[in-house]
């Protein structure tokens, strides 16, 4: 038992220091093209958003064909595999579990029968009633084949279609059931629909390829996987929106199904969403540049160089070294080819810190007072560690810049979080993450001015993950799951 114990133990302390990814879903509604293959790109495109399986689902005719696996896009499909899912539309997904284990059982798109045939659904998001929504379900529980919220809503829609009503007004009343997050893409034997929760926590954007008028309809969770297959952007769809895509026609029904405020989770801005995609008009690099420049503008620090940690702070990096005057350097090298993996390294390669994933530049680092930028720190453990290595490379000074105000409150809208005790904001003083991290100095992003940032758009996002202020009601037995009843540190500071 005190082997499993260090195992688990070892476990907890390499999981990452940030907050991790959503999902992705993709889907191409596109006669006489290769839909599966199409897919496959733009799950490519969003590989970011899940690593842990990945699954397409090709509608040919009546029939549809499904194949999913654990594993990253490239290692769940092959041209072979491709090739024998012929049809017009495909819903694809790429999964990193936020509710239900890490098992292929809980792999999507979940497909499902009904009177009107078949339909494939992919799920971007958490609900927080799924307890209720199950218990409720509860006569189809014999028929569950997994632990995931993303099959509630799919035997929710099931549901509805076998109790009379049609595809549209189906997928409204199971959507009215559920409370939370949910993109969706879902394909029928009627075409392609996309529906948002009402307050849009995450995004899900469609374009066409080709002309237009040839109705050749792509759903994507971020622009980029649009921009892969040479896809345009024709817009979002919207809070709260149901669109409904038919073959061949250029122009989608789209219906407001629920009326709430728009609330995007604000970390697509900051860290998820790569930074090629476009959110409000723009990419989200020049975002991220101008977070960095207001990260600059409140707190100031002298030093020599201005590094980021690869990748998702080097846009950052670069608008702080623009607003402060000192000059940005590649400090860290990233491994780009590690991805998830439950083979544990050795403790001695443990004990030399975060160099499988992260290597510094002495060269670069020696005998230099450094202002290193990152998103934001969660647990802690990976930018002590960081900080460390920036030491050992000869740093000497390390100044942390957070481009993201301080992580407090655990999040429910599908981004796996740690309970609050365990995050290091939600317990600690700044001056005691100062001396747990072992920097000289470490400032966060106001939330001000993160807002302030994002232009016109500022009450368009979701904060609770800094100020725990929920949009979305839940249920008590959701909240203390993860909330504490008393938190202490930077959290008792917030209002």
């Amino acid at each position: 038992m005190a082997d499993v114990a260090l195992a688990d133990a070892a476990l907890a302390e390499e999981r990452p220091d940030r907050m991790e990814e959503a999902c992705g879903v993709f889907a191409v509604y596109a006669t006489g093209q290769p839909v599966a293959n199409l897919t496959y790109f733009g799950l490519y495109a969003l590989q970011h958003r899940g690593q842990e399986s990945a699954g397409i689902a090709v509608f040919n005719g009546a029939k549809i064909r499904l194949h999913k696996d654990m594993g990253l896009v490239s290692q769940v499909f092959d041209q072979d595999v491709l090739e024998r899912m012929p049809g017009d539309l495909a819903i694809g997904h790429n999964r990193y579990s936020t509710t239900g284990s890490s098992r292929v059982c809980n792999a999507q798109p979940v497909v499902l029968m009904t009177r009107l045939g078949p339909f494939g659904l992919a799920h971007n998001g958490n609900l927080v009633n799924a307890n209720e929504l199950r218990e409720a379900l509860d006569h189809l529980a014999g028929e569950f084949t997994s632990t995931t919220d993303s099959e509630l809503i799919a035997f929710a829609l099931q549901e509805a279609v076998d109790g009379g009503l049609g595809w549209s007004a189906a997928i409204r009343q199971a959507a009215g059931r559920c409370r939370g997050a949910f993109s969706l893409a879902i394909g029928t034997p009627e075409g392609l629909f996309a529906l948002r929760d009402g307050y849009g926590v995450r995004p899900l954007v469609f374009g066409h390829m080709g002309d237009k008028h040839q109705g050749q309809w792509v759903l994507s969770s971020e622009t980029c996987g649009l921009d892969i297959i040479g896809a345009s952007y024709d817009g979002d769809v919207g809070p709260g929106e149901l669109i409904h895509f038919r073959a061949g026609e250029p122009v989608p029904e789209r219906v407001r199904w629920i009326v709430e405020p728009a609330k995007l989770c604000v970390f697509e801005m900051i860290y998820f969403a790569r930074p090629d995609s476009r959110f409000f008009g723009e990419s989200l690099y020049s975002y991220r540049h101008r977070i960095g420049e207001m990260l600059a503008r409140e707190s100031a620090v002298e030093a020599d160089i201005v590094i980021g940690v690869p990748d998702s702070g080097i846009p950052a990096a670069i608008g702080f070294s623009k607003g402060s005057g000192i000059p940005f350097a590649d400090g860290l090298i990233k491994n780009r080819y590690v991805g998830r993996t439950f083979i544990q390294p050795t403790q001695a390669m443990r004990e030399a810190g975060i160099r499988v994933k992260l290597n510094p530049l002495p060269d670069v680092l020696s005998g230099k007072r450094v202002i290193v930028i990152d998103d934001s720190i969660v647990r802690g453990t990976t930018s002590r560690k960081l900080v460390m290595a920036l030491r050992d490379a000869g740093a000497t000074e390390v100044h942390m810049r957070i481009s993201s105000p301080p992580v407090t409150h655990p999040c429910f809208y599908g981004i796996d979080t740690d309970n609050q005790e365990q995050l290091i904001a939600a317990r600690l003083t700044l001056d005691e993450i100062i001396v747990h991290l072992g920097v000289d100095s470490l400032a966060y992003l106001s939330q001000e001015g993160m807002l302030e940032a994002a232009h016109d758009h500022s009450s368009h996002f979701c904060t609770a993950c800094f100020d725990g202020n929920y949009p979305i009601p839940m249920d008590d037995a959701i909240r203390s799951s993860k909330l504490m009843l008393e938190p202490s540190g930077l959290a008792a500071t917030k209002p």
